[in-house]
């Protein structure tokens, strides 16, 4: 399974005191020498992490996948036709959230949706939807034409290991079977740590998982390279 390695808690930390270091930028490149087949950063309208600099210089040095993950707005459909990464990744954006707190509401954004992705397609970019692992959902998200979603894992991962828990997991695993027999490209990601990651992996038609804090936690303690690695080795 492919790890695509979200830097945007990086430019966090460099952010609390309006920094230079440490930079996403240079992260990118020591987790792509240690492994990940991807890089993730979520640009947001606040710009409280990633700024427009940042995605400038990933556009240029990243070797293997950059995925925008954004929010469907005239804004940032103009910066990803200007920047070209390979992936746009839409999800949903609250000004008050902590992080992206739940998936992509399809059904209800439908007509929005359908010009803006296709914008996006026609310039060549790869699209994906961040989307809850409820089935009609993700049938909504096939309507669009979109090759690719990334389940929500938050649920499964936020719980303890029980009961709920293991509700949870079925969810993500009927969720990631419907999507593969409509074709779809299946990633997940969200709250993933190296407690939980095992039983994700395990889902046969899931072929990548974006994960992020809990590698910038590692790393706090061990470096970049070496928590990607660790990562890695369970994927």
């Amino acid at each position: 399974m492919k790890l695509a390695v979200n830097v945007d808690h990086f430019a966090t930390l460099r952010q609390a005191r309006k920094g230079q270091e440490p930079d996403p930028v240079l992260v990118a490149l020591l987790a792509e020498q240690a492994g990940a087949e991807g890089i993730v950063v979520h640009l947001r309208g606040d710009r409280r992490h990633i700024q427009e600099r940042d995605l400038r210089l990933l556009r240029e040095v990243v070797k293997t996948k950059l995925n925008l993950e954004m929010a469907a707005t005239e804004e940032m459909k103009k910066i990803a036709l200007r920047v070209k990464p390979d992936v746009v990744s839409l999800v949903p954006e609250r000004s008050e959230e902590l992080t992206t707190e739940g998936g992509l509401n399809v059904m209800a954004g439908r007509r929005h949706l359908a010009l803006f992705i296709q914008e996006l397609l026609k310039a060549k970019i790869k699209v994906s939807i961040f989307v809850d692992p409820d089935l009609e959902q993700i049938k909504a998200c096939h309507g669009l034409g979109v090759p690719l979603i990334e389940i929500n894992t938050g649920k499964y991962a936020d719980l303890h290991p029980g009961a709920a828990q293991k509700k949870a997991l079925q969810k993500v695993k009927e969720a990631a079977v419907f999507g593969h027999k409509l074709g779809l490209e299946i990633h997940a990601g969200h709250g993933l740590d190296y407690r939980n990651v095992r039983a994700i992996v395990a889902i046969p038609e899931i072929s990548e998982l974006s994960i992020g804090f809990s590698i910038v936690a590692r790393a706090a303690v061990v470096g970049v390279v070496e928590a990607v690695k660790e990562m890695k080795a369970l994927l």
